[in-house]
């Protein structure tokens, strides 16, 4: 049986973030430069938070010191940690995170979980709430029913579900065992995001009308292909595909960039007030660009320093054109 978590009575849609903690240590030429909390899922939560969302975050860590920290810091960045789950006599992941001349890094993980499992309880969930998940911890075997099952009765309750592929190399080997889990969560989603990247390890396919055509479209509508400093190509509802041109800003790290880039999307959901409906019939050319406009304002200030979140002053910037959004928005439905 699911209890319900509590969170702040805002007058607000929610975000609900599920998805791994980890500690990222980060390297430039070889030495320790700053350790941070993170996670995919994670990071983005951190920054919506930050921004004025009502946010919570489903995971689970280890019963250390780096754990308590990682709770603390939701905590501190305006995140319901209600719903992570602390395991007794269990170490918290750690990530090594080496930079190269591009700012661009390489990882190292170490976890020494004693076993893969997923236990929590099931937060408040209404229409047009929004459910951001990821990477191979929405596809690993181990935890798939829990992860299925609560994803599932977030599309029932009428939730948007925002999937970030983010397939990464070193599970190449494991695409043809969690295939299925790919496509129901293609399936589940309301949008899928992914990198060219992504789509070349678990499909071998190199353009976004093909990865589109061939594998997303039947399951999923509305598609967001990111290519690194290549423009961001947009597929939805409605035969829309549009390209869009990628920021150019130099960069301190790029670790949290596309964590960031799905923040500013959700962000964006929110401020145009956009609902499930709509997403299903067919966005506005003008409500796309405003959403990647989101996207790619947060991915850009994530990369600015080593953190894996946006910063204060930014944040700071965002909480306050959401406030003004949301009265506005308060007003006409009155």
């Amino acid at each position: 049986m699911h209890y319900l978590c509590t969170h702040k009575s805002l007058n607000m849609r929610k975000v609900i973030g599920i998805g791994e903690t980890i500690l990222d240590i980060i390297f430039k030429n070889e030495q320790p430069i700053g350790a941070v909390p993170g996670g995919s899922v994670f990071n983005g939560v951190i920054s919506l938070g930050r921004a004025g969302v009502n946010c919570a975050f489903i995971s689970e860590t280890g019963d250390d010191r780096v754990g308590s920290n990682i709770i603390q810091f939701l905590k501190d960045n305006h995140v319901d940690a209600d719903c992570v789950n602390v395991y007794p006599e269990s170490k918290s992941p750690v990530s090594l995170a080496f930079l190269n001349a591009q700012n661009d890094a390489e990882y190292i993980f170490y976890k020494d979980h004693p076993h893969d499992k997923l236990d929590f309880t099931y937060p408040d969930i209404q229409a047009d709430d929004i459910v951001m998940f990821g990477s191979f911890y929405a596809l690993n075997p181990v935890i798939r029913q829990q992860m299925f099952a609560f994803l599932d009765y977030a599309h029932s309750r009428g939730a948007i579900l925002y999937y970030d592929v983010n397939f990464r190399a070193s599970h190449q080997n494991e695409v043809m065992k969690v295939s299925a889990n790919i496509l129901e969560n293609f399936e589940l989603a309301d949008i899928v995001r992914g990198s060219k990247e992504d789509f070349e390890v678990m499909f071998g396919k190199h353009d976004a009308e093909t990865v589109y055509r061939s594998h997303i479209d039947f399951y999923c509508k509305n598609f967001i292909y990111t290519q690194g400093a290549e423009a961001i190509e947009v597929r939805g509802a409605g035969k829309f595909a549009h390209s869009y041109p990628v920021r150019q800003t130099e960069t301190v790290s790029t670790i949290g960039a596309g964590d960031n880039f799905n923040a500013g999307f959700v962000y964006g959901l929110l401020k145009n007030g956009i609902s499930r409906e709509m997403l299903e019939t067919g966005l506005s050319t003008e409500q796309w660009d405003s959403l990647i406009g989101e996207a790619s304002a947060f991915s850009a200030n994530v990369c600015k320093s080593i953190h894996n979140s946006i910063d204060e002053t930014f944040a700071d910037e965002k909480r306050r054109e959401l406030e003004v959004c949301l009265k506005e928005m308060e007003e006409n439905n009155k």
